[in-house]
C-alpha cells in the first residue's frame, strides 16, 4: 500500500467532510436521546463506506474510457462551474424601481418588501 496516497486521500476527504451536510445530519441523529449513538455511528459509517465504494468503482470504470488529463480538466471545470453558480446565487436582491407615479413613501415601502425586510 502506498501510504502517501492513503494519507493524502484520507486527509482530503476528512477535511472536505468537516461541517458538511453529512456530518450535520449525523450530529442531529446522535443528539436525539431516544437513538443509540453507536447505531448512528455504525449507520453513518456504513453509508460513507458505501458511497465511497461506489465512487471508487465508478472512478475505475471511467478511467478505462477517459484519460487522466481529461478527467482533471473535467473535475476542475466542474468545480469552477459550481463556484460561479454559488457566487451568482449569493448576490443580494437587485433593487427593482417602482413605477415613476408612485409616491416617495410607497417607493421605500416597495423597496423594503422586495428585499424581504418589511
Amino acid at each position: 500500500m502506498d501510504y502517501k496516497i492513503f494519507f493524502t486521500v484520507f486527509f482530503s476527504i476528512f477535511v472536505a467532510e468537516l461541517g458538511d451536510k453529512t456530518q450535520i445530519a449525523t450530529l442531529l441523529f446522535a443528539s436525539d436521546k431516544n437513538i443509540s449513538r453507536g447505531a448512528v455511528f455504525l449507520a453513518a459509517s456504513l453509508a460513507l463506506v458505501a458511497a465511497s465504494a461506489m465512487a471508487a468503482w465508478a472512478g475505475g470504470i471511467i478511467s478505462q474510457h477517459v484519460g487522466e488529463k481529461t478527467l482533471v480538466y473535467i473535475a476542475g471545470g466542474g468545480f469552477i462551474v459550481i463556484g460561479v453558480w454559488t457566487l451568482i446565487r449569493a448576490q443580494p436582491v437587485i433593487f427593482v424601481s417602482p413605477p415613476a407615479t408612485a409616491r416617495a413613501g410607497e417607493r421605500e415601502s416597495r423597496c423594503l418588501r422586495s428585499q424581504g425586510r418589511f
